[in-house]
């Protein structure tokens, strides 16, 4: 399908998050969130068309997430901003029809992600439409914070929100409740194509698996190692957790504070690239939002999903990695 974007890997012609061929050694959360099809989209220009429809298969893998009210929504985006949006009911087969509102693109029209939606045809209505040039494919990694929980829609997610500032095609691998650094995951990432990287994980280790820091910190070190063998070269901007007020001074399991695992990730960037990784940048992620951005004291709102994403756009342009 020549206008999909945001695909990592292809399994039986739908697009997954996670390597068909390598599941068995990813934990079972990872395994059941890498079949949604998180940040794939279409994108495409026209000259002539008013309006594109979309012939689909909806499969719902399991529980939808109730977290976005438009969850069922087809979103329409231009350069400007959002141009409509659909509603639809989940059914195994049907056709939407989205008008285009008079513009040529280029559009991204971002799918309902919570039906797990397998695009069968694409047509212009009046017209014809173009596949969008090529974009840098930036794939990004993390948890629940990157798959884009408690926005209110796909395209408000803080990976969506860095990609449209920076025009890249985001390929998002945020598996929500895992990215506790499994090295699986280093491995796959290693040999997915990629022009810039970005990691974002860290949050789960405080406590749905608690971490030591001194585990996290080997943890770190060795999935930047991973990561490299495949992308030696690849500008790599690693993103420590964000604020979450409730653990920051608190100890885990292990005795471990979330400071002080965030403390642990970033000493483990920061002595890599003190050795010579001029490819790899630190973004810390303490400070960046504030707990009035906070949808439930751990997961942005929407306003927190724009400050982290366009924080986010910043730092990779101060790192250079916009020009590669």
């Amino acid at each position: 399908m020549p206008f999909l974007r945001g695909v990592a890997w292809l399994h039986e012609g739908r697009p997954v998050r996670a390597d068909p061929a390598d599941t068995m050694r990813l934990p079972w959360d990872t395994g059941e969130r890498s079949t949604l099809p998180i940040g794939v989209r279409l994108e495409f220009t026209t000259e002539t068309a008013r309006a594109v429809e979309v012939r689909y298969r909806a499969a719902v893998p399991g529980p939808t997430d109730a977290l976005r009210d438009l969850a069922h929504a087809f979103a329409l985006w231009d350069r400007h901003g959002l141009v409509t949006e659909v509603l639809t009911d989940p059914a195994a087969e049907a056709v939407v029809r989205i008008g285009l509102g008079g513009g040529h693109g280029p559009f991204t029209l971002h799918l309902p992600e919570t039906q797990s939606p397998l695009v069968l045809a694409v047509r212009g209505i009046g017209g014809t439409l173009t596949p969008a040039p090529p974009a840098p494919r930036w794939v990004v990694h993390g948890d629940s914070i990157t798959e884009g929980w408690w926005s209110t829609r796909p395209a408000h997610g803080w990976p969506a929100v860095t990609g449209r500032a920076l025009g890249w095609d985001t390929v998002n691998l945020g598996y929500a409740g895992a990215a506790r650094g499994e090295l699986a995951t280093a491995e796959q990432l290693a040999g997915l194509p990629a022009d810039v990287l970005t990691l974002a994980f860290g949050t789960n280790c405080w406590s749905r698996v608690p971490f030591s820091a001194p585990l996290l910190y080997e943890t770190t070190r060795a999935f930047l190692e991973l990561v490299r063998q495949g992308h030696p070269r690849t500008p790599l901007l690693l993103l420590s957790p964000v604020l979450r007020p409730d653990a920051e001074r608190a100890p885990n399991k292990l005795g471990a504070t979330l400071g002080a695992l965030r403390d642990a990730m970033e000493r483990a960037v920061r002595e890599r690239i003190a050795a010579g990784d001029d490819r790899l940048a630190l973004l810390p992620g303490r400070d960046l939002l504030a707990p009035e951005h906070l949808a439930d004291g751990l997961h942005p709102n929407d306003e927190g999903h724009r400050v982290l994403g366009l924080a986010v756009a910043t730092a990779l342009r101060r790192a250079g990695f916009d020009a590669d």
